[in-house]
């Protein structure tokens, strides 16, 4: 069984499908990109602010299916340039304890939805 999980402190999906969809005790969740859900503007300043919304976003969608980024076991990044990788991992690493971090893959991409710099998803499991 699947349940599909919604919340209105992560920006609503533009496109069929879910903010995330929780599978036995296994989270699955969409890209995120850095969207602010209370006005629906993107949030572009600097890679440093569109990573922090990004993580905001997921937090918001991880909290709806009651869990926190401890559960998270498996992220996937893709971003427009590998050069902001160590600002976009500062921020990254604000959420996670090191020593329990999740596995993980960068990937720089051609183009992201609405031309933003940077999507990340997760897998967490309670």
């Amino acid at each position: 069984m699947k349940k599909i999980i919604f919340t209105e402190k992560a920006p609503a999906p533009i496109g069929p499908y879910s903010q995330a969809v929780l599978s036995g005790n296994t989270l699955y969740t969409s890209g995120q990109i850095a969207i602010n859900p209370a006005n629906g503007e993107l949030v572009l300043d600097t890679i440093e602010v569109e990573t922090e919304q990004v993580m905001q976003n997921l937090k918001a969608v991880l909290e709806a299916a009651d869990m926190t980024f401890e559960n998270v076991i498996k992220t996937t990044i893709f971003i427009m340039n590998m050069g902001d990788f160590a600002k976009i991992n500062a921020v990254y690493g604000k959420y996670f304890n090191e020593a329990t971090a999740p596995a993980r893959e960068t990937v720089q991409v051609a183009t992201l939805p609405k031309n933003v710099n940077i999507e990340i998803s997760v897998i967490a499991v309670k």
